[in-house]
């Protein structure tokens, strides 16, 4: 018999169920062997596991003298993220650039600093000489991020310097994927767009003059037009999406993939693969999914007791995905505010405004102020539950027209900014690799020479 690639075939599903129980660990040999599970503790605190200069994540408690105790805070570089885009606000300037510098150098730039880099970044964002031809119009896929990954790890053949790991050789990878990524995205869903769906082919080339967050918006609209409201909220979400620690999933992989020493496009493939998933950066197509689903079975979007109600059916698993979660809610580490869904949330109304949906907006903002309530009714948590940073930027671009297939490509091409620092951070001060342990609780046996060969 011939098995056709992708088959679930009752053989496999056969030898699937055979190998369950020796898979399954009782949750009590966790705490039996003091194990935290998912390297956190019992309150949830990541185990530490390495330093790093990049960027700070502090939760305000009372001791700290601030009233406001509870309140999350994100710095970037010792910066307090908030103080970094009100100064993009009040100068009406598009800060992703500057961020990227920030989190790379160390230090905010000066005005001819930024000229110049912007020139580089503008000279780095032309793609290999028929790259869209030969990688990303082969096998197109509905998911981005394996297009991404794929176009990623077939960038290190056009390299000449591919395995060179010198800081200066790993800064121009750097600078050189942070530019491709908006392009590399774009141009992989207008590929699967034509190739798939049987939509027009159209592809327009970044422009210099324009920011990132401009060009995204240029290459993906067939009449390249935007508002300047859409390019400066986007832009805003780059900036916020840009770094959050060097313990979040994906950048805690590139640091043990570095640490091995291979190379630049290794190294952030495995970093795309980590954020890909559902419960790190695929997490705000989640939070939309779910907003489309209540808006269909909510009649009354302003009746509190209703959307208290479809909550509640949410933690129970009657609704949506049955997983038992409400999207959006809840932060490994902010528990009374997420800094980050704080300083989007008013550039959200003005876009919900503009758009003329703010309706929805009003949704949004009443399931932030229920579902609190309704977890710590339902679970028993009242350590504090806060909207975090996905629970609006799924809407955001929907405003925007982004398709949902961008949504997490779009946080990837923020967050690579902070993979690249925490690389070169790992590279120059590392030199060892990481190796955490398991415990091993697999009980002694005889070997036998095929033990069931009677059967």
């Amino acid at each position: 018999m011939r098995y056709k690639f992708s088959e679930l075939t009752p053989e496999i599903i056969h030898l699937a169920d055979m190998s369950l129980e020796g898979y399954r660990i009782d949750p009590e040999l966790y705490t039996q062997y003091d194990v935290k599970r998912g390297l956190r503790d019992i309150n949830g605190n990541g185990v530490v596991a390495g330093l790093t200069n990049i960027s700070t994540i502090k939760v305000l408690e009372i001791g700290d003298g601030m009233p406001n105790h509870g309140d999350g805070k994100l710095y970037y570089r010792g910066i307090d993220v908030e103080d970094i885009v009100a100064g993009f606000i009040k100068e009406k300037r598009f800060g992703y650039e500057e961020t990227v510098y920030l989190l790379l150098f160390g230090k905010m730039p000066s005005e001819h600093e930024l000229m110049e880099f912007r020139k580089i970044l503008a000279e780095f964002r032309e793609l290999p000489s028929n790259f869209m031809r030969d990688v990303i119009m082969k096998a197109p896929t509905d998911n981005m991020m394996n297009t991404l990954a794929k176009s990623v790890l077939a960038l290190y053949s056009y390299d000449d310097k591919a395995n060179d790991i010198s800081i200066p050789n790993v800064l121009r990878q750097s600078i050189e994927l942070i530019t491709l990524f908006p392009v590399i995205s774009v141009y992989a869903y207008h590929a699967y767009n034509y190739a798939r769906l049987g939509g027009d082919l159209f592809i327009h080339s970044p422009r210099p003059e324009l920011s990132i967050a401009e060009n995204i918006l240029y290459m993906l609209r067939e009449d390249g037009k935007y508002t300047e409201l859409e390019a400066r909220i986007l832009d805003l979400a780059l900036v916020l999406h840009a770094e959050h620690g060097g313990g979040n999933n994906s950048t805690f992989t590139v640091h043990v993939v570095s640490s091995s020493g291979t190379d630049t496009y290794s190294a952030i493939a495995a970093a795309l693969g980590s954020l890909k998933g559902p419960k790190h950066g695929g997490a705000n197509i989640k939070v939309a999914m779910m907003f489309d689903d209540m808006k269909e079975n909510v009649k009354d979007w302003t009746d509190e007791k209703e959307v208290k109600d479809y909550l509640r059916r949410l933690l129970h698993k009657e609704a949506f995905d049955h997983s038992g979660l409400i999207y959006g809610m809840g932060h490994a580490v902010y528990s009374q505010s997420d800094p980050r869904a704080k300083v989007f949330k008013s550039f959200v109304e003005s876009l919900s405004s503009e758009k003329g949906r703010h309706d929805e907006f009003a949704l949004y903002s009443l399931v932030e102020l229920l579902a609190p309530e309704v977890i710590a009714e339902e679970r028993r948590i009242y350590k504090g539950v806060c909207a975090n940073v996905d629970f609006y930027s799924g809407f955001v671009y929907r405003m925007l027209g982004i398709p949902d297939e961008l949504f997490t490509p779009l946080f990837a091409t923020s967050r690579i900014a902070g993979w690249s620092a925490h690389r070169i951070e790992e590279l120059i001060n590392s030199n060892k690799i990481i190796r955490p342990a398991y415990k091993a609780i697999s009980p002694m046996r005889e070997y036998t020479d095929m033990e069931n060969r009677m059967d």
